[in-house]
């Protein structure tokens, strides 16, 4: 399976902070907000990655990016020159999914705990799968309802009824059909190709399936000023109490088998002294001493 990280937008919410750079390079706490949809991606599994975003900001990711084999990853770019709609980025990433099936995170949302999502992505064969989240006021986002077979049963945006408390986070997984899909949506009212309306074809064919993430999983969209607050909060008290840090992309890679230790031990010599690079080496460390490596999660 692939993944794509969908990083464009304008990103007027953040104003002007986004005059500066892209919503997706803000920090959160002590990373680039983009580590942590990369980190998501990265603890499936997943090491081809295509990162889209706009013309202006496409260079910026490159330069912190790179292609990826820092983390034994591959890591390609396509440019989105106006965002219309989540669903165009099938569209722009035909090439890249080939006749694969793929993983898409939106930029700004980023998810903690334990979703099994490399358990998801190793099983997944045919159809769509989108995730439920309970929300405390369902009316301000696209609400999911499936059976408890999770077979979705109804998808609606921003009802004023809501069937469910289930929001729908910006977290897919769709087989190798999604791009036919995409190409055959028509624009929204607003000119733009909804994710729900490709969600809906997979409804009516019976093939959408949903999974419910549970109480012990953060699902943080960091698109606003306080969003942004809160997230970059969250963040610190996980990571000040427990001495662990989230959407490290190096430690993942270990984990993970990206890379080895000399490529580790390399990365972390590279690096500037700063907190990071300690926290790194002390991984490096750990590794060398035969110490068991930390449970992933976040």
């Amino acid at each position: 399976m692939k993944g794509i990280v969908l990083a464009g937008g304008a990103g007027t919410r953040l104003y002007p902070l986004t005059t500066v750079a892209s919503k997706q390079l803000q920090p959160v706490y002590d990373k680039p907000m983009v580590y942590y949809p990369l980190a998501t991606l990265m603890l499936a599994g997943i090491d081809e990655i295509l990162l889209i975003s706009t013309p202006d900001d496409l260079p910026r990711y490159r330069e912190l990016l790179g292609d990826g084999s820092a983390w034994g990853i591959r890591i390609d770019y396509a440019l989105q020159p106006r965002p219309a709609g989540i669903a165009q980025a099938f569209l722009i990433g035909e090439g890249f999914i080939g006749g694969d099936s793929v993983a898409m995170v939106l930029g700004d949302n980023i998810f903690y705990g334990r979703i099994g999502l490399d358990e998801i992505v190793a099983n997944f064969t045919k159809g769509a799968i989108v995730f439920g989240y309970p929300v405390e006021d369902p009316r301000r986002y696209g609400i999911v309802e499936f059976d408890d077979d999770g077979h979705v049963v109804s998808i609606e945006e921003k009802p004023e009824v809501p069937r469910t408390n289930l929001a729908v986070p910006g977290l897919y997984i769709y087989d190798r059909c999604v791009v036919e899909h995409a190409r055959a949506l028509a624009p929204s009212p607003r000119g733009e190709l909804e994710i729900s309306d490709l969600n809906r074809r997979y409804l009516e064919r019976g093939e959408l399936h949903g999974i419910r993430l549970g109480r012990g999983i953060a699902w943080l969209d960091s698109g606003t000023h306080e969003s942004l607050l809160e997230s970059s909060n969250f963040i610190a008290t996980i990571e000040r109490r427990q001495g662990l840090k989230i959407a490290c992309l190096e430690e993942i890679a270990f984990n993970k088998g990206f890379i080895d230790i000399g490529h580790l031990t390399r990365t972390a010599r590279a690096m500037p002294s700063s907190p990071y690079r300690r926290y790194v080496e002390r991984i490096v460390e750990g590794a060398q001493n035969g110490e068991p490596l930390p449970q992933l999660i976040g």
